[in-house]
């Protein structure tokens, strides 16, 4: 295959690595040019909510390929280089710097930023948000025993944040709107057994709380909160949520609504353009809606299928949304995506106060999703359930007595 232009990508995250990897494992001999705006080459984010606050996990393990890598598969890597415009008539991207490349195909991994807090005082030193490597290191320099913490947001992030900074010996208060922690995504039921883990490990929780203000000179010493309350705080760290990053995909012309707008399989608007990772708000075959996942498994995978799609194979991105956590001892994956509203009912294989069981959120009898927490090797059988669409008996699925895997396609 020759082509005048290279197969350009732009952001070099999970998704942008794996994708310039499955375009040389499926035999494209072509140019290949790999844009990211951080300085170090494309690495897995995971661990730097997990094993690297901890200190557990080596710092070289998380990138995607040796550093080698890619001027072996003939990767043309620009580490630390923004792409600033995209001109889809003449097919170039502009760099920050003038340059410009054209392009054949084109693939946006852009993911995602830390949203902001937008209240006096953000800008202080000592108030920061996870989202890089750099960031990861500054938090875990600053979760020392002893030192004062406040996590602004009780999603996974701020979970997590929280579980390796009091497992370092930090004092963690948790500040967080809803009266839960991870209510929207989990129900009052399943919330309240991540409230009772991190309340075991002696974390703080302040729920229907807002932020007022970051207080400080230079650098943060406490939080002041709506109601009055000020926290002593050597360190803020905001864990908010992401919005994606979308901005070359608006000055393009490009379809975008929560995310980049792209089809089953990971097309854009523009014929010549994929996207995938968080950016990618997508048309998903099995769930029959739109899906936008931010989570470490879709970036995994949806590069790939991107690249396959550019290569024009027959693609259909269909796989289920999934993600995990790790919080001191517990260990959890969550298949599926069972939004609020969707479900009338939640089942729980086992017993939540014991530690190990699945919980199952269930419209109408059929599963949308499950979240199995201490209970290994069950991803398989879950995601059937799932893809079969068929309602089953929930007193059976609700013992642990009964397979998985004979429930499926039986109601």
């Amino acid at each position: 295959m020759t082509e005048q232009h290279p197969f350009v990508i732009v952001g070099a995250g999970l998704a942008g690595a794996r994708a310039a990897q499955t375009l040389r494992d499926e035999g494209f001999d072509g140019k290949i040019v790999l844009f990211g705006e951080e300085a170090e080459r494309p690495y897995e984010r995971p661990a730097l909510s997990k094993g690297l606050l901890l200190r557990t996990t080596k710092r070289d393990s998380v990138f995607v390929h040796d550093a080698s890598w890619y001027e072996e598969h003939d990767v043309n890597l620009h580490t630390d280089t923004r792409v600033t415009t995209l001109d889809r008539q003449a097919r170039q991207v502009t760099l920050a710097d003038g340059r410009r490349f054209g392009y054949d195909r084109l693939l946006l991994a852009t993911g995602a930023r830390a949203r902001t807090l937008p209240v006096p005082g953000a800008h202080l030193d000592g108030v920061l948000r996870l989202r890089t490597l750099a960031d990861c290191d500054r938090i875990s320099d600053a979760i020392v025993d002893g030192a004062s913490v406040v996590i602004v947001g009780a999603g996974w992030i701020g979970l997590e944040v929280a579980a390796a900074a009091r497992t370092r010996g930090a004092a963690v208060t948790v500040v967080e709107a809803a009266d839960l922690p991870l209510q929207r995504v989990l129900g009052d039921q399943l919330a309240t057994v991540f409230a009772d883990l991190h309340r075991d490990h002696g974390v703080t929780f302040r729920f229907g709380a807002q932020v007022h203000e970051f207080r400080g000179s230079d650098r943060v010493s406490a939080v002041l909160l709506a109601d009055g309350t000020v926290l002593p705080a050597d360190l803020v760290v905001v864990g908010v949520g992401v919005l994606p990053n979308t901005e070359l995909a608006e000055q393009a012309g490009l379809a975008v609504d929560n995310g980049v707008v792209v089809d089953h399989t990971l097309r854009t608007s523009d014929p010549y353009i994929w996207a995938a990772g968080d950016l990618a708000n997508a048309r998903h075959p099995l769930l029959n809606i739109r899906v936008r996942v931010e989570h470490w498994a879709n970036a995994l995978h949806s590069g790939p299928a991107a690249a396959r799609g550019m290569l024009g194979r027959a693609v259909s991105y269909d796989r289920l949304p999934y993600f995990y956590t790790d919080q001191y001892e517990l260990g959890m994956e969550y298949t599926g995506h069972a939004p609020p509203g969707s479900y009338d009912r939640i089942v729980v294989r086992g017993e939540l106060a014991g530690g190990e069981f699945i919980a199952f959120w269930t419209a109408q009898g059929r599963v949308l999703a499950g979240m199995n927490v201490n209970v290994w090797d069950v991803t398989g059988p879950i995601g059937q359930l799932i893809r079969s669409r068929q309602p089953v008996d929930l007193d059976r699925l609700a013992d642990p007595a009964v397979a998985l895997e004979s429930l499926v396609g039986r109601g």
